[in-house]
Formats: C-alpha cells, sequence, structure tokens
C-alpha cells in the first residue's frame, strides 16, 4: 500500500509542474538569451500584457541582434523621453494572435499590434521583414515565439 501513495503522489508532482503556466515573457526569460528584449518591455510598461491572455505571436530579436543596432540606440531607446517610439519598436515585432510558421506563406503580409504590416518571405529560409527566423514556433501558454536575428524597425 506504501509503495503505491508513492507512485500516486510523484504522478501528482508531475502532473502539477505540467500544469504550471509558462506565458511569452516567463518564455523568454527562460531562454536566456533575450534580457535585452525583456528590459525594454520592462521600460515600456508591456511585460504585463505579454503575460495577458493573447494569443500573440513575438517575433523576438536576441540580445545580439539589439547588439548589432548602432551605438547608443538601445540606451537611447530605454530613456523614458523616447517610450513612445520605444512601444511602437517593441510592438512592431507582436502580430495578435497565434502564427505557427507552418502558417507563413511566401509574401504573406500580417498586421502588428504597432498598427503596421510586417511581411513574410520563405526563399532562402523564413524572414519577417529583412530578419532571419532563426527559431520557430517555441509554444508559450498566450503564444508563440520566433527568435529573430535583427531588430525590425516600423516606419516611422
Amino acid at each position: 500500500m506504501l509503495k503505491k501513495l508513492m507512485i500516486s503522489g510523484a504522478a501528482a508532482v508531475a502532473m502539477t509542474t505540467s500544469v504550471l503556466a509558462a506565458d511569452i515573457v516567463d518564455t523568454a526569460s527562460q531562454a536566456g538569451n533575450f534580457t535585452t528584449l525583456l528590459a525594454a518591455a520592462e521600460a515600456a510598461g508591456l511585460v504585463e500584457t505579454l503575460k495577458g491572455d493573447g494569443p500573440f505571436t513575438v517575433f523576438a530579436p536576441t540580445d545580439d541582434a539589439f547588439a548589432a543596432l548602432p551605438a547608443g540606440t538601445v540606451d537611447d531607446l530605454l530613456k523614458e523621453e523616447n517610450r513612445d517610439q520605444l512601444v511602437s519598436i517593441l510592438t512592431y515585432h507582436v502580430v495578435p494572435g497565434s502564427v505557427a510558421s507552418s502558417d507563413l506563406t511566401e509574401g504573406m503580409t500580417a498586421a502588428t499590434v504597432q498598427g503596421s504590416n510586417v511581411t513574410f518571405t520563405l526563399e532562402g529560409g523564413a524572414k519577417v521583414n529583412d530578419a532571419n527566423i532563426t527559431q520557430a514556433d517555441i509554444e508559450a501558454d498566450n503564444g508563440v515565439i520566433h527568435v529573430i536575428d535583427a531588430v525590425i524597425m516600423p516606419s516611422m
């Protein structure tokens, strides 16, 4: 009887662990290569939104993608007086709804939360605008993350 209870207890722990939520912010944080993106989302006041119900599709630039911007760009964007510009850039990386890589077609466009469209190309590898999608379909409880190798900029 004791052996049966121990197995049941382990099964209960495993079931509880699998039910724990991992939203887009938590998933990105656990990946470890989105510290700049997460800091920018915090500065822009977007963390709670990205922890919300969604679903959202986030095209997430890595830390290296942010580092490739001209010197001082990230520091300038993180200043309070540039918050509107930062929000515009970050929301340009988010499409409402869940868009898997299998949903993408050549020349497809999607409206971003920012309001402008992004365009997808597939020839030579999947891209959103000019950024390569280097890892696709990282699932979160409230959407999906696609890792990109560049920060995409909306028309200003």
